[in-house]
């Protein structure tokens, strides 16, 4: 019998993180604050503790990892890379198939590769408390887990809709720790204002972020955590490309295409990331892969935004980043893939895509669904909605694959498992899901109104 997954030992989990701004051609756009000058670490102090801005702001290419993050780490990493062999049967495919398993987490996803090192350097920097958004979950649940591990209180603000939907997402954060407040809510003003312009209001990670935010700068010894977007966070999931290149090694195999479901952006450059430094830095196969970033089509970031200067949440309380925006106000439709439902993009991931160094591809959400539940008949896992989204797009590329006879080695990164999303497959199977692609008109008023810039 061929092998079929490979597991690192513990020793071989990764030592330091990878920092592709190091690598960039251009250098990454600063973000500005309102008055359109570039933000310094003084004013980001009143959210971020000192040691994550070090790492926000750093330009060295490798940053260690703590020894006592790699030791919580050790708790679930290395996760697996696995060939999905029955899927390939199933789909009658030349294309060899592999997705790397961060559903061996804690939370069931990739998102405590972030959360730990954010709660232990809160820790260390003495903060007392945590404060942050989610959308489905995954995030919450995962600095939930991190704040136990080091002693700190955290309160989560969840996206209305998916704290509807997803209430064992919400019941995991709870068995953690953590506090979870349905967004938009009445304990800030962003939410009470919104509530009262809407009282059905659905929420959005935006309006999230803003409710997050305002909480944090107005309770001392509070900081503010983020699950995606921001350079530190995509720092931190190096650690899931950097095993996959070993294992891949192990394999004898090397993939001509990665793909990864793309919110704010953090899981696609946890898997694609050390493949690209490895291509600036002269490797001729890693300069072939073709990496594809996997949004929904309902909210085409990539795909339909703009490239500009826009808040990263609905209020205006962040900075401006230069990142593919539909605009910070754009209000997303109530779609199961809750990690997914963010206006904007991170800033690296962005300027890859700008600077045409990546791919993006948007997928319907009935589509979306039908290769989840594939994949789960095939190979015995119920992805997250999110991560089927990644599935949908390698399963297409392996589906062209079969009419053209090209035999490419296909890679995608299985962010999670579904077992709190069944709600969703339920709606699936009784045919309620449907596809909504944002009208371009609506898109085009929400970027009217993007800030003014220079």
């Amino acid at each position: 019998m061929s092998q079929t997954r490979i597991v690192l030992d513990q020793s071989e989990i990764p030592t330091h993180w990878y920092n592709i701004a190091a690598d960039l051609k251009n250098p990454p756009s600063p973000p500005l604050g309102p008055d359109g000058k570039p933000v310094g670490p003084e004013q980001m102090l009143a959210i971020f503790p000192g040691p994550i801005l070090e790492q926000e702001m750093s330009a060295e290419r490798w940053i260690k990892i703590p020894d006592e993050v790699r030791q919580i780490y050790a708790l679930w990493r290395p996760s697996p890379l696995c060939r999905a062999v029955r899927l390939e049967q199933m789909l009658g495919t030349p294309a060899k198939i592999f997705y790397k398993y961060e559903g061996v987490s804690p939370s069931g996803s990739h998102k405590p590769n972030s959360a730990v090192p954010q709660a232990y350097l809160n820790k260390i920097a003495g903060t007392q408390q945590l404060l942050t958004e989610t959308g489905a979950g995954q995030w919450g649940s995962s600095l939930a887990f991190a704040g136990q591990m080091f002693g700190l209180p955290v309160k989560i603000f969840m996206v209305k809709v998916s704290y509807d939907q997803k209430p064992y997402r919400r019941l995991m954060m709870q068995t953690f720790g953590g506090e979870v407040v349905a967004s938009p809510s009445n304990q800030t003003k962003t939410g009470r204002d919104i509530l009262a312009a809407d009282p059905d209001n659905q929420g959005s990670l935006g309006i999230a972020i803003s409710e997050a935010v305002e909480a944090t700068v107005t309770t001392p010894g509070s900081k503010y955590t983020l699950g995606s977007v921001l350079n530190h966070v995509l720092l931190h999931q190096t650690i899931v490309g950097q095993e996959a290149k070993k294992q891949f090694e192990k394999f004898g195999e090397y993939p001509d295409m990665i793909f990864a479901p793309c919110g704010g952006g953090s899981n696609f450059a946890g898997v694609s990331f050390p493949f690209l430094g490895d291509a600036a830095a002269g490797d001729k196969r890693a300069q072939k892969i073709r990496f594809v970033a996997v949004e929904p089509a309902s909210c085409p970031t990539l795909t339909k935004g703009v490239y500009a200067y826009d808040y990263g949440d609905a209020t205006g309380f962040t900075p401006l980043m230069k990142m593919y925006t539909l605009g910070h106000d754009f209000m997303p439709p109530g779609i199961h893939a809750g990690g997914l439902r963010y206006h904007g993009d991170s800033p690296l991931v962005s300027q890859l895509y700008n600077e045409k160094l990546i791919e993006a591809v948007a997928v319907p959400q009935t589509a979306t669904f039908e290769a989840g539940v594939m994949f789960a008949r095939a190979e015995g896992i119920i992805p997250a909605p999110e991560s089927a989204h990644g599935i949908r797009a390698c399963i297409d590329e392996a589906l062209r694959c079969k009419a053209s006879g090209e035999p490419k080695t296909l890679f995608f990164n299985l962010s999670g498992h579904g077992h709190f999303d069944m709600t969703a497959y339920e709606s699936y199977f009784g045919g309620k899901l449907q596809d909504f692609e944002y009208p371009a008109e609506a898109i085009q008023a929400s970027l009217a109104r993007l800030p003014k810039v220079g």
